[in-house]
């Protein structure tokens, strides 16, 4: 399937009233995340009360204008301060508004897998003229022929991790329906701070370097690395229960949650799949959101970047060959240490790191023999409803 998508006008919405003028700094846990903008779309079918204003632009703009005066680091650029570091500028240059049209209708996407077809609907971002010259947050709305609507968006991740990047995106639908803010965003970043002088009191295997491959595979194929494949595999509540029942094998008396059960599982599998050697040690990245781990929890609406990151270690052997909870077990265990103490300590480590982006990780970190997995399970996502 190919999607020919026409731009039909590309405008630089500003915030509809002036804005602080103080440049916003960032923790460490905004910086060592890659400096893309992540991406995701959203598809509405055509509006059943045939309404003409139905994702009307300007309507969309105005409401944008409205959204980017309390959410105002989204209206800004980056820029590295004297000592070299990230921050966020203090202008209000705007964020990029794409409307275009397509011929192609909706159910051309049949399961909205995301293909790099989709890539069509979200606007472009030009990186190689520096960190200050693109915008933060991109978006096209693209009119179908059949009536409906997709709303790419592009997010700068050093602004915004995913909930407060959908704090932003259902804010600003819900100006669109005329209503009013309901949880303003928290924008004080120095609550993630590391202590002076830092305290790390643990070896934050996190950001050590992943395990490498004890020896090739040899069902590798020559260019496999460079190929991008998207796959989708359904689980029925049905199959997750039988999952989380086999929890109670071989005399095991803790009870995990369904989480847990099916990141196990994918483990397992993806060291199956990959034919991995049995004393291959492999390596699973989880991005934890620590907003209520932190203690005491960080407010309501707290804008920028709360991801840290539990990685447990295990054996490809002991992954496979022995009861299926261990690996539920293995991630359990990981996650349980992410606590106040641990997340301080963790902020404390990266304080007295040289250099940050050697610990940005990447499409390199998660290749064989290791993992990354990442959960929208909790996070409102269905919520943008512009009309």
């Amino acid at each position: 399937m190919v999607v020919n998508v026409i731009i039909r006008e590309s405008t630089m919405v500003k915030p509809a009233e002036e804005t602080p003028k103080k440049a916003l700094w960032n923790s460490n846990v905004d910086l060592v995340i890659p400096s893309i903008h992540t991406a995701s779309v959203y598809f509405y079918r055509p509006n059943q009360n045939g309404g003409s204003n139905f994702f009307d632009p300007v309507v969309l703009k105005h409401a944008l204008s409205k959204a980017l005066v309390p959410f105002y680091p989204m209206a800004r650029r980056l820029k590295r301060n004297d000592d070299g570091c990230i921050q966020i500028d203090c202008g209000g240059q705007g964020a990029l508004f794409v409307e275009a049209e397509t011929g192609s209708i909706l159910d051309d996407f049949r399961d909205f897998a995301p293909t790099l077809e989709l890539r069509r609907l979200i606007p472009a971002v030009d990186y190689s003229a520096g960190i200050s010259t693109y915008a933060l947050l991109v978006l096209q709305v693209t009119y179908f022929k059949c009536g409906g609507v997709s709303l790419g968006v592009g997010m700068q991740h050093h602004v915004a991790d995913g909930f407060s990047g959908l704090h932003f995106i259902n804010t600003w639908s819900d100006i669109a329906r005329g209503l009013d803010l309901t949880i303003p965003p928290f924008i004080a970043r120095t609550l993630l701070r590391g202590r002076d002088p830092p305290q790390p009191a643990f070896h934050h295997i996190e950001y050590q370097p992943a395990p490498l491959m004890k020896t090739p595979l040899q069902s590798a194929k020559p260019g496999a690395a460079d190929t991008t494949t998207v796959s989708i595999f359904r689980l029925t509540r049905d199959q997750l229960n039988i999952l989380k029942s086999k929890s109670k094998e071989a005399g095991n008396t803790v009870s995990y949650s369904s989480y847990e059960v099916f990141s196990g599982h994918v483990w397992r599998c993806v060291c199956k799949a990959r034919e991995l050697p049995d004393d291959q040690d492999t390596k699973l990245y989880i991005a934890t959101d620590g907003r209520s781990r932190v203690q005491p929890p960080l407010p309501p609406g707290y804008f920028g970047s709360v991801i840290f990151t539990t990685t447990p270690i295990a054996v490809a052997g002991d992954l496979q060959s022995k009861p299926t909870w261990y690996a539920a077990s293995r991630i359990h265990d990981a996650l349980v240490r992410m606590d106040d103490n641990y997340l301080r300590s963790a902020l404390d480590y990266l304080e007295l790191q040289p250099d940050l982006s050697a610990l940005v990780r990447g499409a390199h970190t998660f290749r064989c023999p290791n993992l990354g997995i990442t959960s929208w399970v909790r996070l409102p996502i269905h919520d943008a409803d512009f009309v």
